[in-house]
């Protein structure tokens, strides 16, 4: 059956005018706190690191501020290595892996690299467990200049002084079961067009630069992603959620183009993490390490390989 035409919000074929958007802001509900779970951890982190608000966010007569993390004792001649989490706000482990991370190893290496983290870039939708912010808009395709999306906004805003000193930039996601119960049928619907069915990976996924392929950077966190969780294969056709699987677990977009988080500044490397908490081989624990595993192995091949 076509899912789009079960999608209870819409009618099919038409894409979504500001009473659908409205209906379906009323359906999300609050299921976290994004004050207990991510800000109170942040406040623990004050003693040892600098944190700022870059920004905040007011939905509904509620602010949310944006926070980051950085390096105490920042030394501008040094590379910038960036991690940002959160970006859609149902990918748990993006958020808490970056908070372990900065916790665990967030001053592994004080005097060679400045660290900067932003563990949570979208808080509302971290609250309802969603992909989308209130205008039903998915950050992770409108980070650019002049973006309706005010997460994406605020984080290219933060970012654009540190153009050129991004050395290397790791965006933390998640695939889920959920994307294909929910937020890809949700997104056909948005958009006036047919839900085309996909396959989900069961396993952890590199998302590569098709402008900027760094292979043997991919290859040394899937290296280490893989003594702490299992590495997704390809489907039947060779593909991972639909593009080819240039190396084991590594997929490439293009990344600037299509508008997504880890090609806002340019940096020589850059990926995204993609974890499957949905697996019955994953705990959220290892989904959790498995992020930190990734931003260890990446900062450490970045400082090893300053010039490509």
């Amino acid at each position: 059956m076509n899912q789009q035409t079960s999608y209870p919000i819409g009618i099919p074929g038409t894409p979504w005018g500001p009473a659908e958007i409205a209906m379906w802001r009323s359906r999300q509900t609050k299921h976290r706190d994004f004050r207990d779970d991510v800000l109170s951890a942040i406040d623990a982190l004050r003693d040892r690191f600098d944190v700022s608000e870059y920004g905040s966010l007011d939905y509904d007569g509620e602010r949310f501020p944006l926070l980051a993390v950085r390096s105490r004792g920042w030394q501008d001649g040094l590379p910038v290595m960036l991690v940002t989490g959160g970006v859609h706000g149902y990918e748990t482990s993006g958020v808490h892996g970056a908070l372990q991370f900065v916790r665990e190893h967030g001053n592994d290496h004080a005097g060679q690299a400045n660290l900067l983290v932003v563990p949570c870039v979208s808080p509302w939708a971290y609250e309802r467990i969603h992909r989308w912010n209130p205008d039903a808009i998915d950050p992770n395709r409108n980070f650019r200049e002049g973006s309706p999306s005010g997460e994406a906004a605020a984080l290219v805003a933060l970012l654009a002084p540190l153009r050129g000193r991004v050395l290397m930039h790791i965006d933390l996601h998640e695939t889920t079961d959920s994307d294909e119960s929910e937020f890809r049928p949700a997104l056909a619907a948005r958009d006036g067009k047919a839900y085309e069915p996909g396959e989900i990976p069961d396993g952890f996924y590199l998302v590569d630069d098709t402008a900027n392929p760094q292979p043997e950077f991919q290859q040394a966190i899937i290296d280490a992603v893989a003594k702490v969780t299992h590495i997704a294969p390809a489907d039947a056709n060779g593909e991972i959620i639909g593009s080819p699987m240039v190396a084991p677990g590594v997929i490439e977009y293009a990344l600037k183009e299509l508008g997504l988080c880890a090609g806002i500044t340019g940096a020589r490397y850059t990926t995204t993490t993609e974890v499957y908490p949905d697996s019955p081989r994953a705990t959220p624990q290892q989904c959790n390490d498995a992020q930190v595993a990734a931003v260890r192995a990446a900062i450490a091949y970045a400082l090893a390989h300053p010039a490509g």
